[in-house]
């Protein structure tokens, strides 16, 4: 019995050994991507939008902003689903 409860309190400190260093490691990269509000962003309207709607160049809108998605076309794990609101509103579709 006591073996069996020295092995688990090795294999827990075991285990936080590796998780402790990747849970660091995450909140370093955030804060190197901090300075993101330092970016200009560009206004378009819908006309603008609508234009690009295919497979080879595809922007959405979600929440009254403009997304180029065309290199996640082919990732995305609901198909061409994507491309129902491609040049459109998909703010809706996004959050279910």
């Amino acid at each position: 019995m006591e073996l069996m409860v020295v092995t688990l309190i090795i294999g827990f400190l075991l285990s936080l050994l590796v998780l402790v260093p990747r849970f660091i490691k995450s909140d370093q990269t955030k804060k190197v991507h901090s300075d993101a509000n330092t970016k200009v962003s560009k206004a378009y309207n819908k006309a603008e939008v609508s234009l690009h709607n295919k497979r080879t160049d595809c922007w959405i809108i979600i929440k009254d902003k403009v997304y180029d998605v065309t290199p996640y076309v082919e990732e995305h794990p609901g198909g061409d689903a994507i491309l129902a609101h491609a040049g459109d509103d998909s703010t809706e579709g996004f959050f279910g």
